[in-house]
C-alpha cells in the first residue's frame, strides 16, 4: 500500500489539486466548485484489470447490502408502484420501446430495467426490478466516490460519502430496491457529474454514461443547467472536460422532446408553505437517521425535534461558512441550495402536502428527500474534510472528524434493515400477480392481460394490455 493510502483524513498526497487562484470576481468564485483533482497514478496490464475488478466487486458488494436492508419479505420476491403497474405490461406489449412518457416525461432506466423483467421468466420478473435498483444505487455510491475527489482529499471520507448513497436512512420508506424510484440515485449522482473533472478519458465516460441516464430518466436533472452553465464558464473547454454536460445535454433533448410530445401538464396549485414544512419535516428532521429522528419527536414533539436537528446542521454549516476556505464554503452554499430548490418543486408539482400519512413504516413522498437529505451528507463530509485539511492532527480535526463519524453512524446503525409497509400487503407479492397471469394464459393461450394503474394525474386509469404469447414462461 502507498504513502498516500496509509495518509490521515485531510493530509494531501504528493499529486493533490492545489487551492484555487485567488480572485474576488465571480468566475473566481465559481472556480472552486471545479478543483481539478489529483492526476492519477497510471495503470497499465493488470493493474488496470486489478483496479476494474474492484469497481465490480464493490457494486456487486454494495447491491448485496441494498438488498439486505429491506426487512420482512425480501425484496427480490416483491413489486412496487410503476414496475409491475407500468414498466413491465409497457415492455411485454411493445419490447423495447423506452421512449415512451408517463407523467409527462421520460424514466429512461426505470423502463430498461423492465425490459430487461420482460425477458425473463414472468415469476422471476420481480428480481430484475429489486437487483437493477440496488445496483443504481450501489454504482452512484461508487460514482459519488470517485467523483468527490477534487472536494474530499481523504480516501476514508470519500468512502463515507459513496457510504452515505448505500445506507440512506430513509431509502426502504420508498426508493430501495426497485426501478422506479432509482431515478432518485441517478440524480445524486448527476450533481457530482456536474463537479467533477476526471483526469482520464474511460472517467469522462463513466460521467457522461451517468449524466445521460440521469437526465433521460427525470425531468427535474433540467435543474442541473445552472451547475453545467457554470463550468462551462470555468472549466477549460476541452472535451473530456465537458463530457458530463455532453451526456447531460443529449440527455435533455430527449426529455424536452418527450415532455412537448406527452401533452400532460403536472403544474397544480400547491400551498408554498408546504416547501418550507416539507424541508424541515421531511428533510432536515431525519437527515441523520429515521428511527433517531422518532426518538426525537417522542421527547420533544414534532416541532422541537425538527428545531433540535435542524438546529445542529445549521449550526455546523453555519461555522463551517465562518470559519473555512473559500473552495469549502462555496461548495456547502451550492449542495445546500440545490437540495432546497429540489425541495421547491417536488414540493410544488407533485408532494400530496402535510395532509399525508406519515408513520414510522409509511412516508408518502420520501423520495423527494433523497437528494436534499445526501447534499446535505455531502456538506458535512466535505466541512469535515476541510476541518481535518487545514488543522490534522490538532484536537479538533481530530474531534471534527470523530464527531462526523459517529453521527452517521448512529443513523446507518439503527436504520441498516427495517420493515416497511410498502412491501407489506400481499399486492406488492409478486409471486401471486404471476400465478394470476399464468392461470389467465393457461386457459386462454391466445388471450390478452390488461394491467390497470392509478393516473396521479388524471381522472381515470391507466391501461396496458400485452398478449398471452409476449410472456415468458
Amino acid at each position: 500500500m502507498s504513502a498516500p493510502e496509509l495518509r490521515a483524513p485531510g493530509q494531501a498526497g504528493s499529486g493533490a489539486q492545489l487551492p484555487p487562484a485567488a480572485g474576488h470576481g465571480v468566475r473566481a468564485v465559481l472556480a472552486g466548485l471545479f478543483p481539478a483533482p489529483a492526476e492519477p497514478a497510471p495503470r497499465t496490464g493488470l493493474a488496470c484489470w486489478a483496479f476494474l475488478l474492484v469497481q465490480v466487486a464493490a457494486v456487486a458488494l454494495g447491491a448485496l447490502v441494498m438488498l439486505a436492508r429491506i426487512g420482512g419479505r425480501p425484496a427480490w420476491d416483491s413489486v412496487y408502484a410503476e414496475d409491475p403497474g407500468i414498466y413491465l405490461p409497457a415492455a411485454l406489449a411493445h419490447p423495447w420501446y423506452l421512449l415512451q412518457s408517463y407523467g409527462g416525461y421520460l424514466q429512461l432506466v426505470p423502463r430498461l430495467i423492465g425490459q430487461i423483467a420482460a425477458l425473463l421468466p414472468i415469476r422471476y420478473a420481480s428480481v430484475p426490478f429489486a437487483v437493477g435498483g440496488a445496483l443504481v444505487a450501489s454504482a452512484c455510491g461508487l460514482f459519488a466516490y470517485h467523483a468527490s475527489a477534487g472536494h474530499v482529499s481523504s480516501r476514508w471520507l470519500r468512502a463515507l460519502l459513496g457510504l452515505s448513497v448505500v445506507l440512506l436512512p430513509v431509502a426502504q420508506l420508498e426508493i430501495a430496491d426497485n426501478g422506479v424510484n432509482s431515478i432518485w440515485y441517478l440524480l445524486v449522482a448527476l450533481f457530482w457529474a456536474a463537479l467533477w473533472r476526471p483526469r482520464s478519458g474511460a472517467g469522462a465516460a463513466v460521467a457522461a454514461v451517468a449524466a445521460f441516464a440521469a437526465a433521460a430518466s427525470s425531468s427535474l436533472a433540467l435543474l442541473f443547467a445552472p451547475l453545467f452553465a457554470a463550468r462551462a464558464i470555468v472549466v477549460p473547454r476541452r472535451f473530456r472536460e465537458h463530457a458530463a454536460t455532453a451526456g447531460w445535454a443529449l440527455g435533455c433533448l430527449l426529455q424536452v422532446l418527450v415532455i412537448l410530445t406527452s401533452h400532460l401538464s403536472r403544474f397544480r396549485p400547491h400551498d408554498p408553505v408546504n416547501a418550507v414544512l416539507y424541508y424541515a419535516h421531511e428533510v432536515l428532521l431525519p437527515a441523520l437517521g429515521w428511527h433517531l429522528s422518532w426518538h426525537l419527536r417522542d421527547i420533544a414533539g414534532l416541532t422541537g425535534a425538527t428545531a433540535l436537528a435542524g438546529g445542529f446542521i445549521v449550526v455546523v454549516l453555519a461555522s463551517v461558512l465562518a470559519t473555512q476556505a473559500r473552495q469549502c464554503r462555496v461548495f456547502v452554499v451550492t449542495a445546500v441550495a440545490t437540495g432546497l430548490v429540489f425541495t421547491a418543486i417536488s414540493s410544488a408539482f407533485a408532494w400530496g402536502g402535510p395532509g399525508q400519512r406519515v408513520t414510522i413504516r409509511v412516508e408518502h413522498g420520501a423520495r423527494y428527500s433523497t437528494v436534499p437529505i445526501l447534499l446535505l451528507d455531502a456538506a458535512l463530509i466535505v466541512t469535515a474534510d476541510a476541518y481535518a485539511r487545514r488543522w490534522w492532527p490538532r484536537p479538533r480535526a481530530v474531534a471534527a472528524v470523530a464527531a462526523l463519524i459517529a453521527v452517521l453512524a448512529a443513523g446507518w446503525a439503527t436504520d441498516f434493515r427495517y420493515p416497511v409497509r410498502r412491501l407489506a400487503g400481499p399486492a406488492s407479492a409478486w409471486e401471486r400477480t404471476a400465478d394470476a397471469w399464468l392461470r389467465h394464459c393457461q386457459h386462454r393461450p391466445a388471450g390478452t392481460i390488461t394491467v390497470t394503474f392509478p393516473d396521479w394525474w388524471g381522472t381515470a386509469q391507466l391501461a396496458t394490455t400485452f398478449s398471452c404469447s409476449k410472456m415468458r414462461r
